[in-house]
C-alpha cells in the first residue's frame, strides 16, 4: 500500500466517523501504523501536521475558504493576476484543439504516454506533439481502460508506451519548485464553452475554493451553474486544469471525476503546500 492509498483510507474512514472525532491514535490503528510513524507519514506527504491537515478536510474548512477564496481570487484578478499565491495560469499555457484537428484524430502524430505514480496515486500521463493531452488518474485495475480511452479520443494518432518520460512529466508537474521555472503546455479537446471553462479554472490560486455559481459568474454566464459542473466534470487534464477547487454553494465537496477522497486529500494538500509557495510567482 502506497502513502497515498493509506491517507485516501484515512480520508474514507473519517467521512464514516466524523461525528466520532477520531483521534491521532484512532486514525493510525485504522491502517496499522504506530501514532508517531502516522505522524511522520502525513507531515511528510502533506507538509503540514496530520491535525492541520485533518482540519483541512472538514465541511468548516470548505466553507470559509469558500468564503476567502472568493474574495482572494477576486482581488487577484483585479491586480492583474498578481495577487497572493501561485495562480495556474503563470506556469499553464492551454491550447485547444481546432475542430479539423479533432476530426482528424490525431491522424500522422505520436501520442507518448506512461504510467506513474504521483502524490494521489497512480496516473497516465499523455503527451502529443502541442503538449500534455492527458492526465488521469487511475486504480490498478483500470490501466487497460485508461489507455483505450486515450486511443478511443486519438484513434488515428499513433500511441507510443514512454513510462520514463510520464516520470518525467510528473516530477514537474507535483513539484511546485521545478514548474515555476519550467512552463507546461496543455492540448485539450473540448467545446469553446469547456475550454472557457477550463481556463477559468486556471485562474484559481493555490489552496483556494470557488463554487460552480461563482465559477458561472466569472465567466459571464451567471444561469450556467449545471453546465460548468458538466465541463468542469469533463476535464481531461487532473489536478493541472484544478476542478478539485469547484465546491457546491453550501460548502460540500461535491463530486470529483477520479473520487471523493482524492479531491478532498488534493485541496489539504494544496492548503499545506501553499504556505510554503513565495507570492507572485
Amino acid at each position: 500500500m502506497s502513502d497515498y492509498d493509506r491517507i485516501a483510507e484515512v480520508i474514507r474512514y473519517l467521512d464514516e466517523h466524523q461525528q466520532e472525532q477520531p483521534d491521532l491514535a484512532a486514525l493510525a490503528n485504522h491502517i496499522g501504523l504506530s501514532p508517531s510513524h502516522f505522524h511522520r507519514l502525513f507531515s511528510s506527504w502533506a507538509g503540514i501536521t496530520p491535525k492541520d491537515f485533518l482540519q483541512c478536510l472538514t465541511l468548516e474548512y470548505a466553507r470559509e475558504s469558500l468564503l476567502a477564496g472568493n474574495a482572494v481570487l477576486d482581488a487577484s484578478l483585479d491586480a492583474g493576476l498578481s495577487g497572493p499565491g501561485r495562480l495556474h495560469d503563470l506556469c499553464i499555457s492551454l491550447q485547444a484543439a481546432t475542430p479539423g484537428e479533432i476530426k482528424s484524430g490525431g491522424e500522422g502524430w505520436t501520442v507518448s504516454a506512461g504510467y506513474t505514480n504521483t502524490p494521489f496515486g497512480s496516473a497516465l500521463l499523455a503527451e502529443n506533439p502541442h503538449g500534455l493531452c492527458e492526465l488521469s488518474f487511475i486504480e490498478p485495475d483500470e490501466m487497460s481502460a485508461a489507455w483505450q480511452s486515450l486511443r478511443d479520443n486519438w484513434p488515428n494518432a499513433e500511441l507510443e508506451r514512454d513510462d520514463k518520460r510520464a516520470r518525467e512529466m510528473g516530477e514537474v508537474i507535483f513539484n511546485p519548485d521545478i514548474r515555476s521555472s519550467m512552463p507546461l503546455k496543455a492540448y485539450v479537446r473540448g467545446t469553446a464553452f469547456q475550454v472557457q471553462v477550463w481556463q477559468a479554472l486556471l485562474r484559481i490560486p493555490v489552496g483556494k475554493l470557488i463554487s460552480y455559481g461563482h465559477l458561472a459568474e466569472f465567466i459571464g454566464n451567471p444561469k450556467a451553474s449545471r453546465a460548468v459542473g458538466t465541463a468542469v466534470g469533463n476535464n481531461p487534464i487532473a489536478y493541472l486544469i484544478p476542478c478539485h477547487r469547484v465546491i457546491r454553494e453550501t460548502g460540500a465537496v461535491g463530486g470529483y471525476h477520479w473520487g471523493i477522497a482524492r479531491k478532498k486529500a488534493i485541496q489539504a494538500w494544496e492548503s499545506g503546500k501553499n504556505d510554503q509557495i513565495p507570492p507572485n510567482h
